[in-house]
């Protein structure tokens, strides 16, 4: 019987990995999770080396400093602001406080969003995204759930597909009277990033909530650090039903070095242009259907010919060292649905080495090879 790695609703869970293929969980090189492959910048270590001792303070229970850094880094009120334990307390935070009745999500999306739902015991409605579409959002079948929804929660850009929303989603959406809440988890890696974020928006607005999160980018997932951008009022109210204590001091002394460093902003932003369309060119040389992805990751399916599944082509990967993701798992893609992170270059090569002899093995025999 084959482990799921996915048990616990994400990618990057090394230490069921480990469990599944017997090897130390140092030696994957881990395709799962979203991670800048530049990262952590160099201050970070740099923090855990001078602060160490710091930690027999607590935390400002206000995150002021790193309040005022995001504001003067965006252009916002530092009250617009509130910082999380990772965009997951959002998440969490949001829903349970507003409790809405019916909650809109696409599908495919982030599991979290849905599982926030189900804890205040919500209804959800979906919408579906088409791969007719290349994905994306459109705005008619927003349009058909509208009377039924009294808040979206969406992904912009949207995982796992990688989409952001279109400009005529977003206008009507902020039009319609409802309360939207756009999670904005991996806006850092998009072109032109400004162009696109509603933060600024978010911040004046009593119906726009803004998710942010500083661990895709910045590498620092182990730490757990975002933010959430709406008006001053709905802060304080969100504020208020906030778990005390929740950013640790270490978290927020490193959020605030991080955005001083613009020099790994620039960096990941070149890599990103260089990487990304060569690995697509690549992985669609392969007979692989890839999905045009705003970001730093990428979903792709295995051609029906092939008779390949997702969950074939992890068990062959994970022996081999490779980890990829289980698509299958977000609800509107099938069998044949994989996303992967982009990496290094040579990491990426080694991904392409493994996925050909996943298509050499199992399309040899017909998807029933041994795994």
């Amino acid at each position: 019987m084959t482990m799921m790695l996915e048990r616990y609703g994400h990618g990057g869970d090394l230490w069921s990995a480990e469990e599944a293929f017997h090897r130390p969980k140092e030696q994957f090189l881990d395709y799962s999770s979203n991670m800048n492959p530049l990262g952590p910048p160099e201050v970070i270590k740099e923090i855990l080396t001078a602060s160490w001792y710091d930690i027999v303070k607590y935390p400002d229970p206000a995150v002021r400093e790193l309040r005022r850094k995001l504001a003067q880094k965006y252009g916002i009120d530092p009250e617009s602001i509130l910082v999380g334990n990772g965009a997951a307390e959002l998440i969490d935070l949001i829903i349970r406080v507003l409790k809405p009745s019916t909650t809109g999500l696409a599908r495919p999306s982030f599991s979290e969003y849905e599982e926030a739902v189900h804890k205040t015991r919500g209804r959800i409605t979906n919408i579906p995204l088409s791969p007719r579409h290349q994905f994306e959002l459109q705005w008619q079948d927003v349009e058909a759930v509208l009377p039924a929804v009294d808040l979206f929660f969406l992904g912009h850009p949207n995982n796992p597909t990688g989409k952001l929303l279109s400009s005529n989603v977003l206008s009507n959406l902020l039009q319609s009277q409802r309360k939207l809440v756009l999670d904005e988890a991996f806006m850092d890696f998009v072109p032109q990033e400004s162009e696109h974020s509603l933060l600024k928006l978010a911040s004046t607005s009593h119906d726009l909530i803004v998710i942010r999160s500083m661990t895709k980018f910045y590498s620092i997932p182990g730490i757990r650090l975002g933010f959430m951008v709406t008006h001053p009022d709905l802060i304080q109210h969100l504020r208020q039903q906030q778990v005390q204590w929740s950013v640790n001091y270490l978290a927020q002394r490193m959020g605030v070095a991080v955005l001083e460093d613009e020099a790994f902003e620039q960096s990941t932003r070149e890599w990103l242009r260089v990487e990304k369309p060569w690995l697509i060119e690549q992985l669609r040389h392969m007979g692989l259907e890839v999905v045009p992805s705003d970001v730093n990751f990428l979903l792709f399916s295995f051609p029906v010919s092939s008779g390949i599944t997702v969950k074939q082509a992890q068990q062959v990967m994970g022996h081999q060292g490779i980890l990829i993701r289980d698509a299958s798992l977000f609800e509107g893609l099938n069998e044949r649905y994989c996303r992967v992170a982009i990496r290094l270059r040579e990491d990426n090569e080694r991904l392409l080495q493994g996925l050909r002899s996943v298509m050499n093995d199992l399309t040899k025999s017909g998807g029933t090879g041994h795994v």
